[in-house]
């Protein structure tokens, strides 16, 4: 049974459609601080609230997972001492959450070569998602040090050394096979993809997981990006009519 949701903004959502996993690029926080004279890093600091509020939205509107491209392994050549200061940021932004995370019982996680981080900011990190692990409700999933064709070519690794140890044989291997080595194994495909700043490219996020993900793109940068703009982007997707590969007269003879 469907039933609507509605928030100030009037903006009605059918919870019966709600998208299980919402996925986001978060762009646009440098240009939102050189629009306004600052420094990048206060886009930064600006766009970590904006991720507070998204995630309690999210979780109020019973999203199962919500995956954040947080920083990228492209990200690694930027300046120094930018990146110095976005780990710094991105740690102690979670470290200072954790608290509303297990209050609102929103479960932490991270994808992606957490082992090329500073053993400091890693440590961290696995401490905050241990304190959440006991948490069942929305699943926040932190894409660190991630690139999708990073994770693509350790899959290809790690299924070429079980098939050199005998442990798997060249013909059993299929997608299911192959999605078990993701570092996304065990969270379900994107339902839909919200890219803020309004660039029209997916930028080496979850290429392989979004085969039939619905794209939202935006011109909003990400730290003006707010509640009623994330619940326009599902009130979006809820009109589109998603085939798979089969025509719409079959989708709708089937629902």
């Amino acid at each position: 049974m469907s039933t609507n949701v509605k928030d100030m903004s009037n903006t009605s959502l059918d919870s019966a459609r709600m998208p299980r996993h919402i996925a986001i690029i978060m762009d646009g926080n440098g240009r939102w601080a050189k629009a306004r004279g600052l420094e990048r890093s206060a886009g930064h600091v600006e766009g970590v609230k904006t991720v507070r509020r998204i995630t309690e939205e999210a979780s109020r509107l019973g999203i199962g997972y919500l995956t954040l491209y947080t920083f990228s392994t492209e990200n690694w050549n930027r300046p120094k001492e930018e990146v110095d200061a976005l780990m710094t940021l991105i740690v102690s932004a979670i470290e200072r959450e954790t608290p509303d995370l297990i209050k609102n019982n929103v479960r932490l996680t991270a994808i992606g070569d957490i082992a090329r981080m500073p053993h400091h900011a890693s440590e961290r990190l696995q401490r905050c998602i241990a304190d959440t692990a006991h948490c069942t409700g929305l699943t926040l999933v932190l894409a660190l040090s991630y690139s999708s064709r990073w994770e693509i070519i350790e899959a290809v690794r790690n299924i070429a050394a079980k098939v050199a140890e005998g442990k798997l044989e060249p013909a059993s291997i299929d997608e299911n096979v192959f999605a078990s080595e993701l570092s996304t194994a065990g969270i379900p495909d994107p339902d839909l993809l919200i890219r803020t700043g309004g660039d029209m490219r997916i930028s080496n996020f979850l290429l392989y997981q979004i085969a039939y993900t619905e794209l939202s793109i935006t011109n909003t940068y990400w730290p003006d990006y707010n509640e009623e703009n994330f619940r326009a982007d599902i009130a979006g997707y809820q009109r589109r009519q998603r085939r798979f590969g089969l025509t719409g007269e079959q989708v709708e003879s089937s629902s």
